[in-house]
Formats: C-alpha cells, sequence, structure tokens
C-alpha cells in the first residue's frame, strides 16, 4: 500500500469507485436510467404513472441491511407515495461498482446515499453537487480490536498491524493524517470485510463499522474493544444525502417531499429497532441471509449515530453551523480545501421543517 495521498490526488474514476466514508462501493444500474429525473415528473407536472413526482432510483451506500431502515419503514409505510412519489427504487451497493456521485453524473440515480469525503473531490472536480442532510450525525468507522489487547486510540496503532479494506484506505489515511500519523508507524495488512483475521490474531486492529463488526465479533465469542474515528478529530457526518444543484434548482417541491417522506421513514426506525430489523430481515435484504437478533442490535447501536442533541431539538438530517464548519476543517485535514457552501445546502430541510413542525 503506497502512503497515504490526499484524496485530490485519486483519479476521478478510481474514487467514485469507493467510498471513502461509508466503506463501500456503490452498485448503479443501468436498468434504472429511466427511472432518473428525466423520466419524472417535476414540481407541479403529472408523470406517467399518474403520481405527482413518477418513481426515482436511490442509490444506496451498501447492501440492503438495517442501514436503510427508514427507507424500509417510508416504502412499506406508504410515506413516499403519500408525498407523490409513484415509486421510489433503492439500488442496492456492493463491494465494487459505481459511486453515487458518477451515478448522479451518469443519471442512473436522482439522489443518493454518500459521504462528505466522497462528494466534495467529486464538487473540485467539476460535479455540481450537494449535500442536503445527514442521515448519521457521526460517521460510524470505528479500529475494532481485542478486549484483551484493546487499541483505545489512533496513538495505540503505533507499532501494531492493522487490517485496512480496499475502499476504506482513503478514509483511515484521513485519520492517519488528522492525528499526525503515518503509515509507516505501524503496519497495514490488506483485508476483505470478513473481520475473521482480528479474531484470529493475525491482525491487532480492523476497520470496521461500529454498528456492524464489534457487534458480530462479540456475538462469536470474541470480546473486543474500539474507537471512533469521529472521536478522534475526523467528525465528518455519513450517509449523507447527495444531489445534483440542478436538482435543488428545478425539482425543489420534489426533493423536499423526498425529505419530508425519508424523515417520517427514520422517526419510525428510530422509534423501533426491532421492526426496523424485521424490513431488513424478511423483507428487503431477505435474499442477504442477515440475522435477526444482529441486525436488531446494529438498528439500537446506530441510533446513536442518527440522534443527537441537535437532531432532537432541529429535526432528524439537519447539521448544525457548528457541525458543517467541523466537518470541513476534517476535509482540509484529508487535503480537501472545499468551502460550506461548495459542499452543502441544508435550505430545503429547514423549508421542510418549518412547512411541517409537527416532524421535530
Amino acid at each position: 500500500m503506497t502512503p497515504f495521498k490526499p484524496v485530490r490526488q485519486v483519479d476521478r474514476r478510481a474514487f467514485f469507485r469507493y467510498s471513502a466514508l461509508t466503506g463501500i462501493a456503490v452498485a448503479g444500474s443501468a436498468s434504472l436510467l429511466a427511472c432518473s429525473s428525466d423520466s419524472t415528473a417535476s414540481s407541479g407536472g403529472t408523470s406517467d404513472d399518474g403520481s405527482e413526482f413518477g418513481t426515482v432510483a436511490v442509490q444506496l451506500s451498501w447492501i440492503k441491511n438495517i442501514e436503510f431502515a427508514g427507507e424500509y419503514f417510508a416504502l412499506d409505510k406508504g410515506y413516499y407515495k403519500d408525498a407523490g412519489f409513484g415509486n421510489v427504487e433503492l439500488v442496492a451497493g456492493g463491494a465494487a461498482g459505481t459511486g453515487v456521485e458518477a451515478g448522479l453524473d451518469t443519471g442512473k440515480v436522482w439522489i443518493g446515499m454518500s459521504a462528505p469525503q466522497l462528494t466534495a473531490p467529486a464538487v473540485l472536480d467539476g460535479l455540481e453537487a450537494k449535500i442536503v442532510g445527514a442521515t448519521f450525525q457521526k460517521n460510524p468507522f470505528a479500529i475494532v480490536s481485542s478486549a484483551a489487547a484493546p487499541i483505545n486510540s489512533p496513538q495505540d496503532m503505533i507499532g501494531k498491524k492493522i487490517g485496512v479494506q480496499d475502499s476504506n484506505q482513503l478514509v483511515f489515511g484521513a485519520l492517519l493524517a488528522a492525528n499526525g500519523l503515518t503509515e509507516s508507524q505501524m503496519t497495514i495488512v490488506p483485508a476483505q470485510f470478513d473481520p475473521s483475521p482480528l479474531a484470529n490474531g493475525e491482525v491487532d486492529g480492523w476497520v470496521s463499522y461500529v454498528t456492524n463488526e464489534p457487534i458480530t465479533l462479540a456475538a462469536k465469542g470474541f470480546p473486543n474493544a474500539h474507537f471512533l474515528f469521529a472521536d478522534y478529530n475526523l467528525p465528518l457526518v455519513a450517509e449523507s444525502f447527495t444531489v445534483l444543484q440542478s436538482t435543488i434548482d428545478n425539482e425543489r417541491d420534489k426533493l423536499k417531499a423526498f425529505l419530508k417522506a425519508e424523515i417520517q421513514g427514520w422517526r419510525d426506525a428510530v422509534a423501533d429497532p426491532a421492526e426496523s430489523a424485521r424490513l431488513a430481515v424478511e423483507v428487503y435484504g431477505k435474499d442477504q441471509n442477515l440475522e435477526l437478533e444482529e441486525q436488531t442490535k446494529e438498528a439500537t447501536a446506530q441510533n446513536d449515530l442518527v440522534v443527537s442533541a441537535d437532531t432532537k431539538a432541529n429535526g432528524l438530517f439537519t447539521m448544525t453551523p457548528a457541525l458543517i464548519e467541523q466537518n470541513i476543517a476534517a476535509l482540509a485535514k484529508a487535503g480537501l480545501e472545499i468551502s460550506a457552501d461548495q459542499l452543502f445546502d441544508l435550505s430545503i430541510l429547514e423549508e421542510v421543517y418549518a412547512e411541517n413542525p409537527d416532524l421535530i
């Protein structure tokens, strides 16, 4: 593995392949090209299916597991249909494929769940897109380790073997840069997503989601410890809603309707982790061989990332000016110099909550 480079030095197509923040690359679907905004009604029109806004394709940042519980509720309870959509197609992500920003750029998707550290370089490279909200107020990336030999901070990684997946090299490099560390101070071991090498003692630490590997490892009898990237100078949000600037300019009512349905879905998901898990295991992710107990625990854990004191005061997906500036500062540490106005537009959410104060 080569030393970490600022993200701007990464080839654009290579960067689109991997999400530096969510640890994923998201598969686009050519068959959904017709579901992009050019085949749906804009505000004030009627689509071919008779609905106000027609069908849209939404690109998820990973496979259909518990991470998208809010979207499952929005489908299951008809919130999207109530908002004026004929249908909302959830495009599953996976281990390789086209990223959200590339999907937006080619018109394959209308909106996607991405991350600031992925959207920022795309914007700097010319993509006219913005983040309009964030499901996870804290990114879920963590270093998980054995409870018998815990790695409790970035400094504790010095001299250790750390398993890092290809798709997570960028975010791991950003963690090192943000904490004054270099790869030469530790041994980076190329890894996949199965954390067995950690359980087997082949590595000392493992890049993981705090809502995933720590839970699965504990369930298999491997006591573990972890620390969050977000707690060590990398306070980036995650599962951020990214859209083209043209969508904000020309389909504002449609976007507001979509975000309202999303808020309704995620309010239900936060309130009912057990039902969230059931929808993931038995309905929307039934082909993923998910385990109900594990998904329930993950749903409960991710609520701590979705809900914060600020979202309780201002509403789900919102970002305070302070949080936005923290994200901009964190991106700068990773070599991404971008302004808040270039990357974020929270005005749409502000309008949604002003028009629907009961959603807070």
